[in-house]
């Protein structure tokens, strides 16, 4: 090898931009390591299908690690202390007292607890052809044909008209039924076959199928099948079919969180998108300690529709817990303080992302799409076509994380959504930099995402989480 070789074989080596597997012998942790969290976080999914539900282990996981309700606490908050402010059982926002002033900032990570699903109609019950069926309307962005001829789970929550709350799960234990969306056997379908993906099955066939058998045989009676089904509810919950009308019931995948392939390294389950992100987010405060700048991990609502609503990144939640913190410290509350600790805060906007996909490598750039297994990604900017919707965030914030990751040795990549002009999409990280925070979105790439199963690197997933915790402790 002559000395042109070597040098550019050197400059080859100091100079091109290399990514780092999470299964390199090099890394920080062991194997080990990531199937011990790997197995929390599918416990976790399967306790946690719903964003009620989600809301509800977060918290019960807050107060086991010493968290209290800011609106039970009795005196001022000081450095080190651990609270927690529960949002209308859906939202959820955690802080670690930092030693320096909210006024001079905080690191925020943020994600979201809602997934693509089905939600029942107000008035979801009807019979046809002898059948007791419910109807549903889709919530988010999902391939309606991938939610036939799956085994479904009813959840959720039943209000009564005298303020009862009703809670539900249905179909996930082997002992219980399933629901069922049906299809169309192949040898009458030549002509749903001509049809679009997107046409394949409508958002209004997208009907649960409940009972079959007659409530009893008289004749005279309408819609027996129908009154199986409520007598169902009526002996089990004590409602009846108007209670329906102020209900919140999801209907949900029927599975359980799996490995996939050969060596495990894989996890295929529902709802990975941003339930994983909210997980390693969670573990990583629970173990902030004693930060310099406050930590704070907040839940939202409602991203899968725009962040809209009084539990989504678009409502007033996290000011109202900001303002809720200062006042609570030595430093009091008032709006202009309020403004330079929004404006000096750092974000994580803590969302997935696409890997790419060995069968459909037409839709990404190879340059700049995640692949699983190289660790955490980073997405400079969302949106879709010419970056609308997006926040785009600063190099400097950029060369922040850049800095942080490499100090301590986590694996990460840059990604973006596919190819120009294919498609797109958004996360709370708009929202975040409207209030004035410097903010990038950073989480676990994922194959199928939106699917009724989703699949993730249990690498990706623990480098996340440790990720996740740098950015608090750093």
């Amino acid at each position: 090898m002559n000395k042109e070789q070597d040098k550019a074989l050197e400059l080859q080596e100091s100079l091109t931009y290399k990514k780092k597997s999470v299964w390199s012998d090099d890394v920080k942790w062991s194997v080990e390591d990531v199937m011990v969290f790997a197995q929390e976080y599918k416990d976790f999914l399967d306790s946690s299908k719903t964003e009620r539900e989600c809301h509800d282990k977060i918290v019960e996981m807050a107060k086991d690690n010493g968290f209290i309700d800011i609106n039970d606490t009795k005196k001022s908050i000081s450095p080190g202390d651990r609270v927690y402010l529960s949002h209308r059982g859906k939202a959820v926002a955690l802080a670690v007292i930092g030693h320096k002033s909210l006024e001079q900032g905080f690191r925020l990570i943020g994600s979201h607890i809602d997934s693509p699903r089905l939600d029942l109609k107000p008035n979801p019950l009807y019979e046809s052809e002898g059948l007791g069926l419910f109807k549903t309307h889709y919530y988010g962005g999902i391939k309606k044909y991938q939610w036939t001829s799956i085994p479904l789970a009813l959840h959720g929550v039943i209000i009564k008209e005298n303020g009862e709350k009703i809670e539900l799960s249905i179909g996930e234990e082997d002992d219980q039924p399933i629901f069922f969306i049906s299809d169309l056997l192949p040898h009458l379908a030549q002509e749903q076959m001509k049809k679009k993906a997107a046409d394949v099955i409508t958002g209004e066939n997208l009907n649960i199928i409940a009972a079959h058998i007659p409530y009893c045989h008289d004749e005279k009676v309408k819609d027996r099948v129908k009154l199986t089904v409520l007598n169902y509810f009526y002996e089990r919950y004590g409602l009846k079919e108007e209670d329906f009308l102020s209900a919140e019931i999801e209907i949900v995948p029927a599975y359980k969180a799996r490995d996939v392939g050969v060596d495990r390294s894989m996890i295929a389950a529902y709802g990975q998108d941003d339930r994983v992100c909210a997980f390693t987010s969670l573990k990583a405060v629970l173990e902030v300690e004693k930060p310099q700048f406050t930590s704070v991990a907040v839940f939202m609502d409602k991203e899968e529709v725009g962040s809209m609503g009084n539990t989504g990144a678009q409502s007033r939640m996290l000011k109202n817990f900001l303002a809720q913190l200062m006042d609570a410290t030595q430093e009091g509350f008032d709006q202009l303080k309020l403004n330079k600790c929004l404006t000096n805060g750092k974000a994580l906007s803590a969302d997935v992302t696409n890997a790419i996909d060995p069968d459909y490598t037409d839709v990404s750039d190879k340059l700049n799409s995640a692949y699983l297994g190289m660790g955490v990604a980073l997405n400079k900017y969302t949106g879709s076509r010419g970056k609308s919707g997006a926040s785009d965030a600063h190099g400097e914030f950029m060369a922040y994380i850049r800095r942080l990751l490499n100090k301590n040795g986590i694996p990460w990549q840059v990604a973006e959504l596919g190819k120009v002009d294919h498609g797109g999409g958004g996360t709370i990280a708009q929202f975040l930099a409207n209030e004035g925070m410097d903010v990038v979105d950073c989480g676990v790439p994922l194959l199928c995402m939106h699917a009724p199963l989703e699949i993730s690197s249990k690498g990706d997933v623990y480098a996340t989480y440790k990720a996740y915790k740098a950015f608090f402790i750093n």
